[in-house]
């Protein structure tokens, strides 16, 4: 008789336990993405962080990820999620320059630090503090969201041998290093992503950036620009997940705790994950081309480029207390940080290659 008693018992606690969980609300977030719905491993990135959120809340937490297809406005996103129109937003800082030149930085800077160094500046050296405080007057916070690691200085269809060589030479490279290349006499333009092969094969442009061989191999650029050169302009380039504050305050302390664990992890996967497709991508294009060099800008291009944006710097920062404050804030940190990188990275490919 006990024995039954016992399993009555345990099966009533069963019972009270999984009627406890069914009734536990579920919370559904709606997230839109700058990117659509193929373009890996951005698309990527999203869809894991809502599938971790969802499975370490079990079930509790649902996020609906909306493609730029579906929504229609892929920088758009700021706004949308701003006015609570969504929830969380996935896209990059530096597209928000023009609505705000604090926000810039938190993707990356020309010559500035490295995945795995702005990864430490962000959660170890005061990093996102900074972004906290950049876009709290907005009624968002602000996470990492994905890092493409250093991406390539871009596709030329003739060889850069001096700084006359880019006097008048056509580009798309938008954003800063725009700013930085039009300092020193390139012709900057920036052309809608589906148009650029065209531009590049019919000679309407002499030279574009992308991003790395993960995302260029499907661009085909390599089909028609030999020279392929390494990457100056954005050696870190972080993705965001933002989130409008309303929509996170809202959730219970365990939900946005588990929130900002999955975006912390689909983040990081997401710089693994490019690093590996780049190196695939790398395979197969020399592969299928084995003509293409890939070139460094030589010594006075590059003279000039750290001087156009040191001087851009001075500019901006002396008319932007914030923009300053966050800027020293990532070069004392690169000082501090970078003698290691120095030591470990940097030495042992050195002596291993």
């Amino acid at each position: 008789m006990k024995k039954f008693r016992d399993i009555a018992i345990l099966l009533l606690a069963l019972l009270l336990s999984t009627q406890l969980f069914a009734n536990e609300k579920v919370y559904k977030l709606k997230m839109a993405t700058t990117w659509g719905p193929t373009l890996s491993p951005l698309i990527d990135t999203s869809k894991n962080m809502a599938k971790l959120a969802e499975e370490m809340s079990n079930g509790r937490l649902k996020i609906r990820v909306d493609a730029a297809n579906k929504h229609k406005a892929p920088f758009g996103v700021f706004d949308m999620v701003k006015a609570g129109q969504y929830d969380i937003g996935h896209s990059a800082s530096y597209y928000w320059k023009g609505k705000d030149i604090n926000l810039l930085p938190f993707t990356s800077m020309p010559f500035g630090l490295t995945a795995p160094e702005q990864y430490a500046w962000f959660y170890y050296g005061g990093g996102l503090e900074l972004m906290q405080k950049a876009y709290s007057k907005y009624g968002m916070y602000s996470f990492p969201g994905g890092n493409t690691g250093i991406q390539m200085g871009g596709w030329f269809r003739k060889e850069i041998k001096s700084l006359d060589d880019l006097k008048g030479l056509k580009m798309r490279i938008p954003g800063f290093a725009g700013e930085i290349m039009a300092k020193v006499g390139v012709e900057v333009t920036n052309i809608a992503p589906a148009e650029l092969f065209m531009a590049l094969e019919r000679n309407s442009i002499d030279a574009l950036e992308w991003v790395g061989p993960s995302m260029d191999i499907k661009m085909g650029f390599h089909k028609v620009a030999p020279f392929y050169y390494t990457g100056w302009h954005e050696p870190a380039s972080e993705m965001q997940f933002m989130v409008n504050k309303d929509s996170f305050n809202k959730l219970p302390k365990d939900l946005q705790k588990i929130l900002v664990i999955a975006m912390r992890v689909a983040a990081y996967d997401m710089y693994i994950q490019d690093y590996d497709l780049n190196a695939t991508a790398w395979q197969d294009m020399k592969k299928e081309y084995p003509n293409i060099q890939v070139k460094t800008l030589p010594k006075d291009v590059m003279d000039a480029l750290k001087k156009a944006n040191k001087e851009l710097r001075v500019d901006l920062s002396a008319k932007n207390p914030l923009l300053k404050e966050i800027l020293d804030s990532q070069d004392a940190y690169m000082k501090k940080v970078r003698e290691w990188s120095k030591m470990s990275d940097y030495l042992y490919l050195k002596d291993n290659l």
